[in-house]
């Protein structure tokens, strides 16, 4: 099948949203477009960070060490804590910290990152998005 779009895989999906965030957050008006809004940012670096884990190896290799490390870690500080639990807390430091766009970008890129490769809802969204590409695709 012939498509407009040819298939662009999951890793330049993921970095194609990061160079977006990066250079959509700048804060001084060079170009014709404005900047990014807060919720477009936040969005854009969750994608970006489930494109990242449904890209696979290598990209899914940090988050699987880290998370392996840290539940470990957690784990032996506090037995009933889990790491969706630390993520959703850093969240809301985060809500009433006064981050830049930009901050928030990188900061939510590598949050979403990370809780995409530990699973749950977010490690379904990257799923999906393998799937999705991968129907594109053919």
């Amino acid at each position: 099948m012939n498509s407009l779009i040819p298939p662009l895989g999951m890793a330049t999906l993921a970095f194609v949203l990061t160079v977006v965030l990066i250079v959509g957050t700048k804060e001084t008006k060079q170009g014709k477009a404005k900047p990014l809004g807060w919720w477009a940012v936040l969005i854009l670096s969750l994608l970006a960070g489930a494109s990242f884990v449904a890209a696979g190896w290598p990209f899914d290799l940090v988050p699987k060490l880290v998370m392996g490390d840290l539940l470990g870690l957690v784990s032996a500080i506090k037995p009933g804590l889990k790491v969706p639990g630390l993520a959703l807390a850093l969240m809301a430091v985060l809500a009433w910290v006064g981050l830049t766009r930009r901050q928030v970008a990188v900061i939510g890129l590598i949050l979403f990152y990370l809780l995409a490769g530990s699973g749950g809802s977010l490690g379904e969204l990257a799923e999906k998005l393998r799937g999705i590409a991968e129907n594109f695709a053919s």
